[in-house]
């Protein structure tokens, strides 16, 4: 490895951007693992590799320059370093770049804040597939955020994204279709898409999962089913599944609830 960072290091050194994008990658996820005492250490060699390969246009390196800035990598946190070069890998059609971009104007990070640039970003992010973008402009379109609000939108974008396994997206649009929001009103639908969610482990997408159970909404009634989800989205902390749990345990008997324990102590999340 030694001897290997040593010939980069002569590339390097003649100017070829992506060996110096190369190292400097090398040097950030050295500082990743190593212990804290060297950890600015390595970021600071990183840095000085991005810097040179990002002031020769290379987009992943711009991109990763605008990362430690804004995470405060081996050098202090600086939201506005981490615009510009994330507008300078963004500008290159980088697409973890405008993703980032969108979340810079979402949130007011390092510029004022603008939804409608947010959604710009996220719109040419979402466009390149990105699911993380996918899922912000599905909620700018629920929600009526740098753009009128659009139901149907927002169900064309968590769609996309839930279709490539997003977790979050695939719970909303279950929700989207249990209340027939930009959709026709479709229990079976919602039942699916929670029980995607739910597998993967989503807190939200379970409770949601064992409401449906319980009432029988798209399935048939079933409280050990219920109970099983209302379980596992409680362990996770989430308070609505606790009170649902309560409630349920009085409809039912030891056996049932023996049962739907068992289920939960054998679930294992999706990944």
């Amino acid at each position: 490895m030694v001897e290997a960072v040593g010939w980069l290091t002569r590339a390097a050194e003649r100017g070829l951007a992506k060996v110096q994008f190369a190292i400097g990658t090398i040097y950030y996820y050295t500082g990743v693992c190593v212990p804290q005492d060297y950890k600015d250490q390595e970021y600071k060699k990183a840095f000085r590799w991005l810097t040179k390969a990002a002031g020769r246009r290379l987009a992943e390196a711009q991109y990763s320059l605008g990362f430690m800035y804004y995470h405060s990598c081996g050098v202090p946190q600086d939201y506005k370093e981490a615009f510009k070069w994330y507008t300078k890998a963004a500008e290159q059609e980088y697409v973890l770049a405008q993703f980032a971009l969108g979340v810079m104007y979402e949130n007011g990070y390092g510029v004022p804040q603008d939804y409608k640039e947010a959604f710009k970003w996220y719109t040419k992010a979402a466009g390149q597939e990105y699911a993380n973008a996918q899922f912000n402009l599905s909620v700018m379109y629920r929600d009526g955020e740098g753009v009128s609000q659009d139901h149907k939108e927002a169900v064309k974008w968590y769609t996309k994204a839930a279709e490539q396994g997003f977790a979050n997206a695939q719970f909303n649009l279950g929700v989207m279709y249990r209340n027939g929001y930009g959709v026709l009103q479709d229990y079976k639908e919602a039942v699916k898409w929670y029980t995607k969610a739910a597998e993967q482990g989503d807190a939200e997408a379970q409770n949601n999962l064992g409401v449906v159970y319980a009432e029988g909404e798209g399935v048939p009634k079933d409280y050990v089913q219920a109970y099983k989800w209302f379980n596992l989205a409680a362990a996770q902390g989430n308070d609505k599944a606790r009170d649902n749990l309560g409630i349920l345990e009085r409809k039912m008997s030891a056996d049932q609830i023996a049962e739907a324990q068992r289920l939960s102590r054998e679930f294992v999340p999706k990944k």
